[in-house]
């Protein structure tokens, strides 16, 4: 297949209609629906059902859209990391790509003990917000990338886990509840006058909800002594933690395993480095 008809399918895929995703390509409809009907004789599968007000995926198109969109993007991811590479071809760096706020103390003791490696490498740090690092993995935009499960998707990348931990809630000191030996998640998140924040999505939307609209940690952990929300955060977040906020444990909160991903393919000396010192801590 050619990038170009990917690129078309994916399109039509996403618009459900072949009329609407011509006008996205900036094409005429009889040449995308021609290019449609020939990926499908090629694949010997039809990927489409057609209706008179738009298309569907048949069981073979949506193996294909999971599929295509994985090779397009990482066409694009080896598109920005060839860039980076002949912009940054006077110095070896790598970025490493974390949330915000979070594995602080973790991301001081990796970076530090890297850096006494003999053959080091500049290390950019971008942070960013919660659930945005996968993405800028798989696009180009980070060579390495601090995760944490269950909440990061992690599906196609190698990973070494770096620490497993439990999970507390995070509250005003003083807060009623704050007086608790635990809770559990239903407890936590259903507290009338602290609703939990909200997240931005990968596309700058957020979703639907009371709580505050939030971008980093440092943001809503003063939210939170102003008692204007609660937060779920793994344990290690004790250790910067300041006055003003009191930590309850959960009681049936899934454990986080935080690891270090990065790309299967990559084939990066610093990569290894980085990833060799992180098993060494």
């Amino acid at each position: 297949m050619e990038t170009r008809e990917l690129r078309y399918f994916v399109t039509v895929a996403e618009e459900s209609h072949v009329g609407r995703a011509a006008e996205r390509l900036g094409m005429a409809q009889p040449p995308l629906s021609r290019a449609i009907g020939q990926l499908e004789r090629r694949l010997g599968a039809d990927l489409f059902v057609r209706t008179p007000r738009g298309v569907t995926l048949t069981n073979a198109g949506e193996t294909l859209l999971r599929e295509g969109r994985a090779a397009l993007a990482a066409i694009e991811a080896a598109e920005r990391r060839t860039r980076r590479t002949a912009e940054a071809a006077d110095r070896a760096s790598l970025v490493l790509t974390a949330k915000a706020g979070a594995s602080s103390e973790l991301m001081v003791k990796l970076l530090d003990a890297y850096a006494a490696e003999p053959d080091a490498v500049d290390v950019e740090v971008v942070l960013s917000p919660p659930g945005h690092q996968a993405q800028m993995l798989r696009d180009g935009r980070a060579d390495v990338a601090i995760l944490h499960r269950p909440f990061d998707d992690m599906s196609g990348f190698e990973v070494d886990v770096l620490t497993v931990e439990e999970q507390v809630l995070i509250l005003p000191a003083g807060h009623p509840s704050s007086t608790v030996t635990s809770m559990t998640v239903a407890e936590a998140t259903s507290i009338p006058d602290l609703p939990t924040p909200r997240w931005p999505r990968l596309d700058g939307s957020y979703p639907d909800g009371p709580g505050p609209e939030l971008r980093d940690l440092t943001q809503v952990l003063q939210l939170v002594r102003l008692g204007r929300t609660a937060l779920v955060l793994p344990e290690s977040a004790r250790a910067y933690l300041r006055d003003g906020l009191a930590v309850v444990p959960l009681s049936d909160a899934a454990q986080v395993t935080t690891v270090i991903a990065w790309p299967p393919h990559s084939t990066s000396t610093a990569v290894a480095g980085l990833v060799r010192t992180a098993g060494r801590l």
